[in-house]
């Protein structure tokens, strides 16, 4: 039963707004140990209890962080749907792959759990739009997990395009280039003692376990993930389709393929998107690539690997290298102008959204992840397909194209199935 009765007021099993919060963390093999210790880190927050389908990841996590730090240790699930009974929780955090994020995240706002979920919110674009309407309906507060929107510095050079800094912005470029080697093959086999691989499919096709299929590699199989662009990229088209100011488009196209590796990755590891923005006469282009040449200097973000945004305005361009900093430069002759780099703490914006009931205090409000998680999933769509797809962004359909329309959601799995009605 629901219990979401409103933005300001509403009944929770924590009671009092300063009351502690009882966190529950969904998915702890890798983002979740960041939800572990971010959460761990606030003051009034304790994370109650976990849930993996990897029994074999529980006794490290407890050991490393709970015991060691003299915390209460967590209780402990392998099913979601036993978790959500718990009246003691009232957050839900789900770090857990693609295909789960919806579906978990609706079933804990109908359970009147606030929700912290992992980018990007959702595996098809149908599923992404129940999400938010959950989040409504249930009057939940979900924030989706694309932290770039907390950094001090990136909210401050996305105020300063819209005031100008760089003149009329037309385009956005988006990077994704990481060292991505190939993942080779692995047979089918039982799956190991302790994993409950049924719960881990959940709403995917039944198939056997296989480990490239599994822990990580997942996120290059369609059933399960979105390829590069709905891993690392989400990140990078969330702050592209933030500066340019707008949601989504008219029309998309992509190229790409699955280059040098005889393997088993299903999802394209070079790919190069656009989408098009008539109304507002801009344009958004994204690149995924792997591989040797992958830090060209281009946005200097270090390391092997160049990850960013780059706008273009009438008066210079501004380049976004990192989750926390920016740089403008102006003119021809690329003199600097404003830049910072400063932080945020993401899982500290959403608390106090939580706690005051106002979702206008999110800094990535389900709203804003679902649409630029949808930037991925049409990219996606049109590799796929092979072809530009035209798109509706106010009824969410593809333009006279049953053959693209079936690709905005899937086949969902008994019983888990993402809801028609919410």
């Amino acid at each position: 039963t629901a219990m979401g009765l409103g933005l300001l007021g509403r009944k929770t099993a924590w009671g009092q707004v300063n009351d502690e919060l009882r966190v529950a963390v969904v998915g702890i093999r890798g983002r979740g140990r960041s939800h572990i210790g971010g959460f761990q880190g606030l003051p009034g927050v304790r994370v109650a209890a976990l849930c993996d389908v990897d029994e074999r990841l529980f006794p490290a996590r407890v050991k490393n962080g709970f015991e060691k730090r003299n915390l209460p240790k967590p209780k402990l699930f392998v099913d979601l749907r036993k978790l959500l009974e718990d009246k003691d929780i009232d957050i839900v955090t789900f770090a857990t792959p693609n295909h789960w994020h919806s579906l978990g995240s609706i079933w804990a706002c109908q359970a009147g759990k606030d929700v912290y979920v992992e980018k990007p919110c959702s595996h098809n674009i149908y599923e992404g739009r129940k999400l938010v309407e959950a989040a409504r309906k249930y009057r939940c507060v979900v924030q989706h997990g694309t932290q770039c929107r907390s950094s001090v510095a990136l909210r401050e050079a996305i105020q300063s395009l819209k005031e100008g800094v760089i003149g009329d912005v037309y385009m956005a470029r988006g990077l994704c280039f990481k060292w991505r080697n190939t993942i080779g093959k692995t047979p089918n086999e039982p799956a190991p003692k302790g994993v409950h691989y049924d719960i881990w499919l959940g709403p995917a096709p039944k198939r056997p376990f296989s480990r490239n299929r599994f822990h990580y590699n997942w996120h290059w199989h369609w059933a399960y993930g979105n390829g590069d662009i709905g891993n690392q990229g989400v990140h990078q088209l969330d702050i592209a389709r933030w500066g340019l100011g707008v949601g989504l488009p008219s029309k998309v196209q992509s190229m790409g393929h699955h280059f040098m590796f005889d393997d088993d990755q299903e999802t394209p590891n070079t790919m190069v998107s656009t989408f098009w923005y008539p109304k507002e006469e801009k344009m958004l282009v994204f690149e995924v690539r792997h591989w040797i040449t992958n830090h060209e200097d281009i946005i200097g973000s270090g390391g092997s690997n160049s990850i960013g945004v780059i706008f273009y305005g009438s008066k210079g361009y501004m380049v976004i290298p990192s989750y926390s900093k920016y740089q403008v430069y102006l003119g021809k002759k690329h003199e600097k102008g404003p830049g910072r780099d400063e932080g945020g703490n993401h899982f500290a914006n959403f608390i106090e959204a939580v706690r005051s009931r106002n979702t206008r205090r999110l800094t990535a409000e389900i709203e804003e992840g679902h649409l630029s998680s949808a930037l991925c999933h049409l990219a996606n769509m049109s590799y796929r397909l092979g072809r530009t797809i035209n798109f509706d962004p106010k009824t969410e359909k593809c333009v006279a194209d049953p053959e693209a329309d079936a690709l905005l959601t899937r086949s969902y799995r008994a019983p888990f199935v993402v809801p028609e009605k919410v």
